[in-house]
């Protein structure tokens, strides 16, 4: 039988702040999703400013990445060329949602929204790296 890490409340915890704390650090007001390897909402925040969408979409580029186990963005590259893509269940093709990937599994995903796809990502990645490695 195999074993397999998981996020705790502490690594969420974690992952959060430095999310936070990099969006504060560009004045970026977000919603920031953190899910569990199967999509779950496992720790979540909507910075004040922050709009019901981003909300909605923090949580499914998230939930994106983690059942996934890639990014969203990439998703958003692969319907460029395969738009078919598009009627995949649970994806949502826009860069800001990052796997969290530890010992070469994954164990969930963060989301954000409220700036550019590319900012977003940003601040899923600081939060990210924020886990010991």
């Amino acid at each position: 039988m195999k074993t397999r890490s998981e996020l705790t409340q502490g690594d969420c915890e974690k992952i959060m702040a430095a999310a936070l704390a990099e969006a504060k650090r560009n004045s970026w007001i977000v919603a920031i999703a953190i899910l569990d390897d199967g999509g779950h909402l496992l720790h979540f925040t909507r910075m004040d400013g922050a709009t019901p969408a981003n909300a909605a979409i923090a949580l499914e580029k998230g939930r994106t990445a983690a059942m996934s186990r890639r990014t969203s963005g990439s998703w958003q590259e692969r319907i460029k060329t395969r738009p078919e893509m598009l009627k995949m269940p649970g994806i949502l093709p826009v860069q800001g949602g990052v796997p969290i990937l530890v010992d070469g599994g994954c164990v969930g995903g963060v989301g954000v929204s409220g700036v550019q796809s590319h900012e977003d990502e940003q601040i899923a990645k600081a939060g990210i790296d924020a886990l010991p490695k």
